[in-house]
């Protein structure tokens, strides 16, 4: 029996009367019938009452005093600043509506209102106002409480609120996110008196979320341009380790040199998982002093970047020890084969395997890395492109001077266009004091990679085609142009043959990325290289975690030889750490497995009891393991009756695996044939 409606974000004004009889029987001790309430209302009242919320309270409690909220607000300033449009807008839009917009700190303070004078006259009567607390703690059930509790858009009408006297209100809200790390930054609301009732109030607040979300990537966006803009003169002179981190604590970028520095003085340090440091974190961000800095961190190493009197992030100097930094004596001749001799090592040290058609691969890229000519990197989500760019640019003229990413995908065109271009001052409304460079520009002289060109908007296509034609850059808003040298790396898990003759990328551009290409073969095309993997990554997790070193069994390589690994050494890297943090003694066994991996931990999918199982000592386990899975496969599609969803759920695999599995087997007759049997 469905407890409740499907639609759980919604209010439904017609249960109001329902409802409150529900709720006074709830605040007198008796439990709401069970499809009395949506599952939010009841999880709420719930929490409310766990908390003591007095259900008489007439309205929020009184609003801070004038210092506090200039301090509240001067802490959340970014926040009203991204929103500073939005809510200058709601006082158009909502005017006559009866509906005021609200927008909230993360604790549900408010920080401001805007919305139709009439509703804002009676919002005054219960505190929903500047300076009001609205956290459910405090004012029980209510839509900016509640969305900030569960971090989901809500939406509660009437008698849905906990205390008796917001029940003539009806409110929708939903909260704002931090676009880099997905932290609550503060939510937003719609309200009104309960005539107002709108079911399309939730999307409204959800659209003007989303609005505010857009505005602050922008100005982070802009925070890091010109933070990069202030390190990068640092970054690429000198022997020391760099690292410019930003205003949460976390690196950004790194010169070549802040590895071995790490390495030099035993500090366990991976840039590449870009752990954070909180000590580092600033101004909003800012982590509570009895946090402690590393153990290895010196207060020396350490250089706040000031932007206009605010610290916008830190550059972080590591001093090579004396044995290691004295290079200096020798001749550009002798670094050069200095560099030669080492580039295997620096250059594709992230890439490990045996087998032949890797082996071929990277010999290419080496091959490759001596010339100017672009590159594009042609490979399934996961097989490692980006280790191929770095190894590229490593191994090349081009190793010690910039190494600049951007991927590609998931831009609107004009974010693109800034993330690439840049801008100059005054381009356009929002665009920084100064202006601020762009991706291409940053990486002249080094290597530029992007990633997912595939994804390029074909309205930038022509504009970046014109870049690799003249050699120069345009910011946008210049009318000069700026001469510009750099190697260009590409990567798509796309065939842009086929995108251009679906006429989604430029000929032309084509044949400039493409003029040498390099094909990274999956991993199940390269089962050889499972073990090797493995050992590598078994090694990085033991200095990681300082767990001590672990061995895996014979059987689980089996195992992981047989599954089809859609997401390629990426996804074979998170289950070895799983596996890795999981098991309690030395050995990584097949009870170790995630389920995903399948069948019964072995060879990717769930095995019917009965059928016999053989280690991979055995000659034949191999085949083995295959029979079994092809039978269990066949036994499943026919019970399922061909519907591949209950298939991939039966088997304990996701459906993309499935579809392998299919093809692998030849089963696409099978599959017709149980869809034609008839259901019992």
């Amino acid at each position: 029996m469905m407890l409740n409606p499907p639609d759980q974000r919604h209010s439904n004004p017609r249960n109001d009367q329902k409802i409150m009889a529900a709720w006074e029987g709830f605040v007198s001790g008796h439990a709401p019938h069970a499809n009395a309430l949506r599952c939010l209302i009841d999880d709420s009242w719930r929490r409310c009452l766990d908390v003591q919320v007095d259900p008489t309270r007439r309205q929020a409690p009184a609003p801070v005093n004038e210092d506090i909220l200039t301090s509240l607000q001067h802490q959340h300033r970014e926040l009203l600043s991204a929103g500073k449009q939005v809510m200058a807008m709601a006082r158009d839009f909502l005017a006559e509506t009866g509906t005021i917009m609200i927008l909230t700190d993360p604790n549900g303070m408010i920080l401001g209102v805007e919305g139709d004078y009439r509703a804002l006259a009676s919002a005054e009567s219960i505190h929903l106002i500047t300076g009001s607390n609205w956290n459910e703690g405090v004012c029980g059930t209510n839509a900016i409480g509640t969305a900030l509790s569960i971090g989901q858009p809500v939406q509660i009408h009437a008698s849905e609120h906990f205390c008796a006297g917001v029940k003539q209100w009806t409110c929708s809200a939903t909260v704002i996110r931090d676009p880099y790390d997905g932290a609550i930054l503060g939510a937003v609301d719609v309200s009104g008196l309960g005539q107002t009732f709108n079911p399309h109030s939730l999307a409204l607040a959800v659209t003007t979320a989303s609005r505010i979300e857009s505005q602050l990537a922008q100005l982070e966006m802009d925070v890091r341009y010109h933070l990069l803009e202030r390190g990068m003169a640092k970054i690429t002179t000198g022997t020391d380790g760099v690292i410019i981190c930003d205003r949460r604590g976390y690196p950004i970028k790194a010169n070549e040199q802040a590895a071995t520095a790490l390495l030099e003085r035993g500090i366990d340090y991976d840039l590449k998982i870009k752990t954070l440091i909180p000590t580092l974190r600033t101004g909003t961000f800012a982590s509570p002093t009895s946090i402690c800095a590393p153990e290895w961190l010196s207060a020396d190493w350490i250089e706040p970047i000031i932007e206009a009197g605010e610290r916008i992030g830190t550059l972080l100097t590591i001093p090579r020890m004396p044995q290691y930094a004295n290079t200096s004596g020798f001749s550009r001749k002798e670094r050069s084969a200095k560099v030669a001799m080492t580039s295997d090592i620096k250059g594709f040290a992230g890439i490990v395997g045996n087998s032949t058609v890797l082996a071929q691969a990277v010999q290419k890229a080496k091959l490759l890395a001596r010339t100017n000519v672009p590159v594009l990197l042609l490979g399934e989500t996961g097989v490692g492109k980006e280790n191929f760019a770095q190894g590229i640019h490593r191994s090349g003229h081009t190793e010690e001077r910039p190494f600049v990413t951007l991927n590609c995908g998931g831009l609107s065109k004009d974010l693109l266009a800034g993330e690439l271009f840049g801008h100059c001052e005054g381009a356009f409304t929002g665009s920084r004091r100064g202006g601020m460079i762009g991706k291409v520009e940053a990486a002249n002289g080094g290597t530029l990679f992007l990633d997912e060109i595939g994804e390029m908007p074909l309205e930038l296509q022509p504009h970046f085609l014109r870049v690799l034609e003249e050699g120069e850059i345009y910011r946008i808003g210049e009318t000069t142009p700026r001469k510009i040298a750099f190697k260009l790396i590409t990567a798509t898990n796309r065939s842009l043959r086929e995108e251009v003759a679906e006429g989604r990328f430029r000929m032309d551009l084509f044949y400039r990325v493409s003029v040498t290409s390099i094909t990274i073969p999956p991993l199940r095309e390269r089962a050889i290289d499972i073990a090797p993997l493995v050992e590598h990554f078994l090694q990085k997790f033991a200095a990681k975690y300082a767990l001590g070193a672990k061995r895996i069994a014979p059987e689980v390589i089996a195992a992981l030889k047989l599954h089809a690994w859609p997401g390629n050494v990426r996804e074979l890297r998170n289950v070895i750490e799983s596996m890795f943090l999981t098991t309690v003694g030395e050995t990584l066994g097949l009870s170790e497995l995630p389920p995903e991996i399948g069948m019964a931990g072995i060879a990717g999918i769930v095995i019917p009891s009965g059928t016999p199982i053989v280690t991979a000592g055995s000659s034949a386990a191999a085949g083995t393991l295959e029979d079994a899975e092809l039978k269990s496969i066949r036994e499943v599609l026919e019970s399922d009756h061909g519907n591949l969803t209950l298939v991939a759920r039966h088997l304990g695999i996701a459906k993309s695996t499935l579809y392998v599995k299919l093809k692998k087997y030849g089963l696409d007759q099978v599959v017709s044939g149980a869809r034609g049997q008839p259901l019992h």
